[in-house]
């Protein structure tokens, strides 16, 4: 089972939060691929306190589903502490998966309904320890919605092929994450 960063576990304490003490974060996730698999990127955008903060990374050889998740959990990972989540996606494969399907597939020990073996294991057991760290609200938006975040999507996704269009293709290395910006209230440093 993946654990989270030890980390976020050295800074909390024993005792619960309360949900009036965390600090909100709005965040919004996207991942692609040129091909399928192919060339992806992934991107995540938070926003708390008037703060903003921007991820993205990428790799030569990947699928959108991997991208879709890894935009997801490199988010989280971004909280330095407890946070309510506000997370929009637009996938579905994400959002089924971690608010419906993972129930049934650690039942039937990480087997689909058809009894073949979950996709992307390793980062569904990622997610799913990242998840519980804080409230979190699933919101589900169409990828052409005129919203904010969904316009910034283009940006990361873009940044992020670029990055690995530019990179050793032989090597297919995960592409670091660039994080811009100053220390955020509720998010990890730079």
């Amino acid at each position: 089972m993946v654990q989270p960063k030890s980390a976020k576990m050295a800074g909390m304490s024993s005792q619960p939060v309360e949900p009036t003490e965390l600090s909100r974060v709005k965040m919004w996730t996207d991942g692609a691929c040129k091909g399928n698999p192919g060339v992806g990127g992934w991107g995540a955008w938070l926003v708390a306190d008037g703060h903003e903060k921007e991820l993205f990374g990428g790799d030569l050889l990947t699928t959108n589903n991997k991208m879709e998740l890894t935009a997801v959990i490199e988010g989280l990972r971004a909280l330095k502490r407890p946070c309510e989540v506000e997370l929009h996606v637009d996938s579905t494969y994400v959002m089924n998966g971690i608010t419906k399907w993972i129930h049934g597939w650690k039942r039937n020990n990480w087997r689909t309904a058809d009894k073949k073996p979950v996709k992307n294991l390793e980062l569904w057991q990622e997610l799913e320890a990242e998840n519980k760290w804080q409230p979190m609200d699933w919101r589900w938006g169409k990828a052409a919605s005129c919203d904010r975040g969904t316009r910034k999507r283009t940006s990361w996704l873009t940044g992020a092929w670029t990055r690995c269009a530019r990179a050793d293709v032989t090597s297919h290395t995960l592409v670091t994450p660039r994080f811009t910006g100053g220390v955020r209230v509720g998010l990890a440093g730079d």
